[in-house]
């Protein structure tokens, strides 16, 4: 399984239906923001606005310490982003003239057999942290057994959802799971999934019509000395696997 983190930033404004293609909004051409799909030549860009935004924020990530400050990189984590923006699917928001990486939404496919695959590759994984996250998920999604479930043989998963701070407020974030959705649909998936990790995603997740069909709670997932494993702060307080169907 890759990265499956989301954002722990939420906008209750809601954007009037937009195409996917891209478009700038905004009054003027310093404040317009425009839509597309993450190219290669912009990889780098959104490495760094994951680093400054949503690596060190993320409720789990944060939780134990995963990276020492706002900015730090964590080669792991930008791997699997990386791996994720390759696939195709994910989604930047930039911002005026500058051209600013101000949000983005990495998408990815997953089918039968990457689960395995990526619980081999956890168990090589040199930092203790990384493997205790994502251990996490990969043993709540092994319960679930979604490809038999839904009778389907891939999966739409949103990973990451990520914005600025500098447009948080404007909807962002919901406008980027709203695109992100409809990219799923023109592209024939019958299924979406999100693994949401704290209070505010699961809100931007259930605004887009995912509904939760598996939640973990923090305070009851603790280690052999009856430790807990994830101390987040307040609201967050589970971890929620959500889903859609597409027609």
């Amino acid at each position: 399984m890759n990265l499956m983190l989301f954002n722990p930033s939420f906008q209750r404004i809601s954007w009037r239906s937009l195409p996917l293609i891209k478009r700038a909004m905004g009054t003027n051409n310093n404040d317009a923001i425009s839509f597309a799909i993450i190219t290669e030549d912009r990889f780098s860009d959104v490495i760094s606005h994951l680093r400054a935004n949503f690596f060190f924020d993320e409720p789990l990530n944060r939780a134990v310490g995963l990276c020492p400050h706002p900015g730090a990189p964590h080669a792991e984590l930008e791997s699997m982003s990386l791996s994720t923006m390759k696939q195709g699917l994910s989604l930047m928001a930039t911002l005026g003239e500058e051209d600013r990486v101000v949000g983005v939404a990495l998408n990815g496919v997953t089918r039968p057999g990457d689960l395995e695959v990526a619980e081999r590759q956890l168990a090589h994984s040199p930092d203790p942290k990384f493997r205790r996250i994502f251990g996490l998920l990969n043993d709540a999604n092994k319960e679930l057994s979604l490809f038999e479930r839904y009778n389907v043989d891939r999966i739409f998963e949103l990973r990451i959802v990520s914005v600025d701070s500098i447009v948080r407020g404007r909807g962002l974030s919901n406008e980027l799971m709203r695109r992100s959705v409809e990219l799923a649909r023109s592209k024939g998936f019958r299924l979406i999934k999100a693994d949401t990790t704290g209070n505010f995603s699961q809100k931007m997740a259930a605004h887009s019509g995912l509904e939760p069909i598996h939640t973990v709670m923090y305070d009851e997932y603790k280690d052999s000395d009856g430790k807990i494993i994830f101390p987040t702060s307040p609201p967050h307080d589970s971890l929620k696997i959500m889903v859609k169907l597409l027609q």
